[in-house]
């Protein structure tokens, strides 16, 4: 489609036009610095023509870029795509060995890196390594800043997320500029916090997938994307409130942690001009959303649900959220979906199935896994193998991963389910639930708990509590107290990790 009458949708070519309607707008910023839009695009060109003349890159050649949120994120992913580059989006967080086995998969030909991740790179490796300061500096102050003809196809990938490996080794999952590039206005119609007039703070990883789309949403409509880190709550409250934030985006850790706060420091830290509330990523627990909707207001908070395959695939929206206890709500617009049964029918109202969804928003495959795209992406329609329940008015319920469910004296049982009632119990902050191996049982289930500040937890409590809710052989038969949950970059919990902790 390249060189035809089509205009390509990508994601540069979205920020230049954003620019054109308001050069002088801050575009981002992150702390004391900043860029308007017309630096931003210059920025872009000079990133682009120094991968072509300084890196000698090509179309479909990647560039591993690690990194936490910093001001030149943005700039590296969009300029080297507009030269057909694939930008594989890596957590700084990662060890050298994880890194070293994912740049291997995806075989860059460069790697761009903050100085504060330079160690994790091997100081023998064969591929130039630029690392973000002044020498990054130099190099774009060498390249010209002009902007280069529009020869990307949107249905290229610009970028490489890998996966968090939440169920086994993680995957390369390749993004299309057009299925970005849509996702950006659905939500701006979904979310309406994304316009030329919004401010949206940017609180999640932009190395993963959703965190990256929260962030460059406004970015493609003119608004403004502040950088902001997000380890400490009260910060994070005050930050809203100077009263020039409109939209924010937070995992269910985040919320967990801000109303763990004490109540005095919640009540004197209310104020805010937000719109819009969105958390994603993880189950928001019921309470957690009165909580959120008790200290910012009814008629903000969103619950939105999807994966990096698929990208967002339903939202509650704030009118729905309390009256709609557990549900993520209805197809995101421009998302098809259907619960299935195990045969390929659909589900009626109420019975699980596996949720597959069909959008122009969805991945175009694995990165050199042709047979696990194959098993991913069926006749058009993406499964990650969640189950679902859809209620008669079409709002679909998550009941839990396939992979997680648990298999107890021949019963099924879904972890979620029981998350959500202990997640209710007093004492309790956050909290995950796995199956063992019992050559009892098959399985049984353990349950492991963030405390909140200054509560203990009896493990003889909880069991007796749950047994008020639950059946018999859906109650942990174990309890551990850990101080936090093991957590990929977007905030999804690494069961893999929890059964490590327990030698499985």
């Amino acid at each position: 489609m390249a060189g035809d009458a089509c205009t390509q949708m990508t994601i540069g070519r979205g920020i230049r036009c954003a620019a054109a309607r308001a050069p002088g707008r801050i575009a981002i910023n992150a702390g004391i610095r900043s860029l308007s839009y017309s630096e931003l695009v210059r920025r872009m060109a000079r990133v682009a023509n120094m991968g072509i003349g300084h890196l000698r890159l090509a179309p479909g050649d990647r560039v591993a870029l690690v990194a936490g949120n910093c001001l030149e994120y943005v700039e590296i992913v969009a300029g080297l795509s507009d030269i057909g580059v694939i930008v594989a989006t890596l957590s700084p967080r990662m060890t050298a060995a994880e890194l070293t086995d994912i740049l291997s998969d995806c075989d860059p030909r460069a790697i761009i890196v903050t100085a504060d991740s330079l160690a994790l790179i091997d100081q023998d490796i064969a591929i130039p390594v630029v690392v973000i300061g002044d020498r990054y500096e130099a190099l774009l102050a060498a390249a010209s800043d002009r902007t280069l003809p529009d020869t990307v196809c949107e249905t290229a990938p610009f970028a490489l997320s890998y996966t968090s490996g939440t169920t086994g080794r993680p995957k390369g999952v390749l993004l299309p500029h057009r299925s970005r590039a849509i996702t950006f206005m659905a939500m701006a119609a979904e979310y309406r916090c994304f316009g030329i007039d919004d401010h949206f703070l940017a609180l999640a990883p932009m190395c993963h997938g959703a965190g990256f789309v929260f962030a460059c949403a406004a970015l493609f409509f003119g608004g403004t994307t502040s950088l902001f880190p997000a380890g400490d709550p009260v910060a994070v409250l005050d930050r809203i409130g100077l009263r020039d934030i409109t939209g924010i985006f937070m995992v269910p850790t985040q919320f967990a942690r801000m109303f763990d706060l004490p109540d005095a420091v919640l009540a004197a830290r209310r104020d805010h001009r937000l719109t819009s509330i969105i958390s994603n990523a993880a189950a928001l627990p019921q309470t957690m959303k009165e909580r959120a909707v008790a200290q910012f207001g009814a008629g903000l908070l969103h619950e939105s649900y999807g994966s990096t395959e698929g990208g967002i695939v339903t939202n509650i929206r704030p009118a729905d959220l309390l009256r709609k206890p557990g549900s993520v709500g209805l197809p995101f617009p421009g998302v098809e979906i259907e619960v299935r049964r195990a045969d390929g029918s659909i589900a009626p109202a109420a019975e699980p199935g596996e949720l597959f969804s069909r959008a122009p928003t969805s991945f175009s495959g694995y990165w050199n896994r042709p047979e696990e795209t194959a098993g991913t992406i069926i006749e058009g329609w993406v499964s990650v193998g969640d189950v679902a329940v859809a209620d008669p008015d079409g709002f679909i319920t998550i009941v839990d991963r396939k992979k997680d469910m648990v298999i107890t004296g021949g019963m099924n049982v879904y972890p979620r389910e029981v998350e959500n009632i202990i997640s209710d119990l007093a004492g309790v902050l956050e909290v995950a639930v796995i199956g063992r191996p019992s050559s009892e049982w098959g399985e049984t289930l353990h349950a492991f708990i963030v405390p909140k500040t200054g509560a203990t937890i009896d493990p003889v409590a909880m069991a007796a509590a749950c047994r008020e809710r639950l059946s018999g052989y859906k109650v942990p038969q174990e309890f551990s107290v850990v101080q936090d949950l093991p957590r990929n970059a977007g905030g999804k919990i690494l069961k893999t990790a929890l059964r490590a902790m327990v030698g499985i």
